[in-house]
Order: structure tokens, then sequence, then C-alpha cells
């Protein structure tokens, strides 16, 4: 649809323009820097930084009724900056021109609405959000195309050139980081870290396909993520970590699209989310506040932030009921089949740490709350879940078992809608399905299978058969004939099939 055909009181925004004025803030020190170049911790104070709008209440200035109809009709175009997160432009980017936005397809995943059985099993309402129909499959895509688009700005604007980004990866940010620099070439090449032997397979060949230099480190993320430090502090490269502020930027779109497909009403509505790095439950935080500030959204959601006990530090920091006596505790992590979230010292804790407080304060209540769940109990509810129809990670195992220790402590109502975020598309994590059908899991994993979960495949080769078909060597006439009778009466006998009344 054109913009010509679009209500005229909304024609002068449906193209947004540059604008606002973007500052790196330091949550330490509080000290505000330019992003003129990429900056990842403070100068001054070496704390992380996030990115403000410096102008912000100019959007304050269009009603939040008006902002609704601007983003209900900026879906309709088809311009490609505007098809994915930068639909949010003065939100996220506001300062990068469209020419320079970097959409390869992500963003506005579906919101798809367990099932009756699920939602009976669970006690609630609720929606898995999948962000695995992200282009590199995962919810990383989001981050990624926000950093890129910056990047290709500096690079087409002459203010930086010949772009190393770099990051440590438990996986999911490798190939999105590899897949939009690869876009970018020649002026942006990407080189990831990960841990050795601790990346599925299916993780492992996406960056290697990107052409990526992929190099694998002894330890976990944590090890690979203060190697990646130091390369950032001592050398000319961009990190693309959640450590960097225009990753939490991008990925603030989670929030503005889960209220556009409520049609902004989130009364009564609860996020899950893994926490991980702890970027992403930033990110959502930060987006739900902007929406509130500029009236888009009346009321603030819940927030569930969810971690195994194999990687609890955030858990373990809110379990203290008194601000005043916190204290932040980095773990060592056990292995876990949420390994996203196999994280002991996340980078984006004062981030965490800043925003939940500020959320709180302005719902004028607790909003935001943490729990933690078991590695079975992630398995179970993952397997559960794509028993019913979805395609949840075992990172959406991990929010759904996180729903529902939520409910029980009494977090969630029952008269609340909850929307579950499974970060990453299932293939991802096979190995661990069939881990889980074979019942070999290591010792420290704690899991045992449950038998009404495990599936396998079924060799049916009747026997009595002379003659089978085989690759290269078919069989003809009554044998063959034979072979299809027999396989489909040993088929419909384990199925328990009615053979049809004879005509």
């Amino acid at each position: 649809m054109k913009p010509e055909a679009f209500p005229e009181h909304v024609r002068p925004y449906i193209i947004p323009e540059p604008g606002g004025n973007l500052v790196y803030r330091c949550l330490g020190c509080k000290k505000k820097f330019g992003i003129e170049k990429l900056l990842y911790t403070c100068p001054e104070c070496r704390q992380v930084l996030l990115i403000e709008d410096e102008k912000f209440d100019r959007l304050k200035k269009i009603p939040g009724s008006l902002w609704q109809e601007i983003f209900d009709y900026r879906k309709m175009l088809k311009i490609p900056a505007l098809k994915g997160i930068y639909l949010y432009q003065e939100f996220i980017g506001s300062v990068i021109p469209g020419e320079y936005v970097v959409w390869l397809g992500e963003g506005h995943t579906p919101v798809v609405e367990a099932n009756t059985r699920m939602q009976e099993k669970t006690g609630l309402r609720f929606y898995f959000k999948n962000d695995g129909q992200n282009p590199s499959a995962s919810f990383k895509d989001r981050g990624m195309a926000s950093a890129l688009s910056y990047i290709n700005f500096l690079v087409k604007t002459g203010r930086t050139s010949n772009v190393l980004a770099i990051c440590a990866s438990t996986g999911d940010t490798s190939a999105a980081a590899a897949l939009y620099a690869a876009y970018l070439k020649p002026h942006v090449k990407s080189a990831v870290l990960l841990p050795h032997k601790k990346v599925t397979p299916q993780q492992l060949a996406q960056p290697l396909g990107a052409g990526a230099s992929v190099y694998e480190i002894p330890g976990v993320f944590d090890d690979c993520m203060k190697v990646v430090e130091a390369l950032a502090d001592n050398y000319n490269v961009a990190l693309l970590n959640s450590k960097n502020a225009w990753r939490i930027l991008g990925q603030e779109s989670y929030s503005y699209e889960i209220a556009q497909d409520f049609e902004y009403d989130m009364k009564d509505k609860v996020i899950v989310v893994p926490i991980g790095n702890a970027g992403n439950i930033t990110a959502v935080m930060s987006g739900f506040l902007k929406f509130f500030e500029a009236d888009i959204i009346s009321d603030l959601p819940k927030i569930i932030g969810v971690q195994s006990r194999h990687a609890n530090p955030v858990y373990r920091y809110y379990s203290e009921p008194d601000p005043d006596k916190r204290e932040f505790v980095p773990v060592t992590v056990k292995p876990s089949v949420a390994q996203a979230a196999m994280i002991g010292n996340p980078v984006s804790m004062p981030r965490v740490i800043h925003l939940a407080d500020i959320y709180d304060r302005t719902a004028g209540e607790q909003k935001v709350f943490f729990v933690e769940v078991t590695e079975q109990e992630i398995m179970d509810a993952e397997l559960d879940a794509n028993r019913n129809g979805h395609i949840a990670c075992t990172h959406g195992g991990e929010s759904l078992a996180g729903l529902s220790t939520a409910k029980q402590k009494g977090y969630v109502a029952e008269n609340e809608t909850a929307i579950v975020d499974s970060t990453a598309h299932a293939l991802k994590f096979a190995g661990f399905q069939e881990m889980y059908f074979e019942n070999s899991f290591p010792r420290e994993f704690k899991i045992v299978p449950d038998k009404n979960l495990i599936n396998a495949p079924k060799l049916v080769k009747p026997g009595d058969l002379k003659k089978t078909p085989a690759p290269g060597k078919p069989i003809f006439g009554k044998d063959f004939e034979l072979f299809v009778k027999r396989v489909s009466e040993d088929i419909a006998l384990d199925l328990n099939l009615n053979k049809l009344d004879s005509i």
C-alpha cells in the first residue's frame, strides 16, 4: 500500500525522518558520550552503557493513539527499511537514515496461541512468540540488525572503514553476527569465539557457512567473553555482544511487536523471557517503558525472567528480598540444555538492576519477577510444547517452565495472559531431543526422560517377505504388490486402525 492511500492525518509521519539526539549514558558515573564512534563501556569508569535519546520528549508530542495508527499503517508499506524492526525507527535508531538500514527479514515473528490442552495444563491463556523464525533462526537478529545498520551508516558516511566485527557466543549470537556481517562485505568482516564443544553442530555450521573466522576457546561462554573484551579494549574491532548498546536498541522491537499484536492493550499481560546474558530482558523492559512514556500503551505488563539452576546468578541476586542487602555474585555454571543461557556473569546485569527498579517504580508496584527452573523441567516443557504444535527451542522450554513456576509462586494470576519467548528454532537444539529420546544425557544434567515424551522411528519390514525394495534396486509386479500389502497391514495393526466397510 502506498502512503498517498493512507488517511491525511497519518501521511506526514509514515516515512520517518532521521531525528533525535542519541548519546551513550553510563550506568555507573552517569556521564554521557557522543555516538560518533562505537563505545562498549564507559571510558571513565568502565561500566556498561545504554543509548538514550535526549530529545525523546519530541515523541511525546504525538498522541499515543496517533502513534498506534502510524505503526499500523506503516506495516502496510512495501519499503524494505520499514519492514523489520525499523518500523519503530523513532524509538530504536532514530538517527539512522532509511537508506542505511539493513533488513534481512528479521522482526514481526508470529505470536501463536497455545492449544487448548497446553492452556488447560498450565492453567493460563498463553502464547508463544516464535523468534526462531528470524533469518538466522533466533532473536539475536533483532540486535544485529540494529548494530550492523549503525555500522553500515558509519561506513557509508566515511566515519569508519574496514570493520572487523567480533563476538563471543554460545551459538545464536555468532550465527546472527556472521550473517549480517556477510551481507555488508567487503566493508565488514566477522570473527566469532565459541566455547569448545559447547555449541550444537547446527549452530556451529551457521557462522562457518557465512564465512566468519571461527575460533573455539577452552572453557565456557564467560571465558570467551573475557577474550573478546580484551580484543575490544586493545584492538580496532567492533564488539557485537550485548555489551554493545546498539544491540539492546534492536531487541526492544520485541516489546513493540507484542504491543502491536495485542492492539496496544498490555493490561493483564505477562511477558516471560529467559535471561542468559541479560540483554534481552533489559531490552524488553526498556521497550515497554518507552511505549508507556509515549502513551502508546497505558499499562506495563509483568516481566518474568527465567534461569536454569545450572546458571542462576540473576535469580540468586533477586532472591534476597531486601534491596539494600542484595549483592551480585557471579556463579560457576553447570552444563545446561538452555545453552545460550549458560552464563554465570551476565554482561547486562547492571542494566537489569537499573531498569527493573525504574520499571517497578513507574508501575507503582512490583512488575518484574525472577524464577529458576530445573533442567528436567526445561526439557519436559520443550518437548511437551512441540508435541502440541509449537516449535519451541530449549529456551522456549525454559520460558514455559518458568511460566508454570511463576504461577505456582503467585506471580501470575489466572486472569492474566502470558506471552512466552521461544528465542530460537527448535532444530538448532535437536541434539538434546535426541539425547532425551535415547536416555543418553550425561549425569550432570540430571535429566531422566519421561517415557510418555519419548519417541523413536519404527522399522517396518515384515519378516515373511522374500523381496523388499532398496535404493537402486526396485521390485515390481506381484512382489511389489505383496510388499505394499504387508507393510500397510503391519502399520494399520500398530496404529489400531479400523478397516473400511466393503462397498
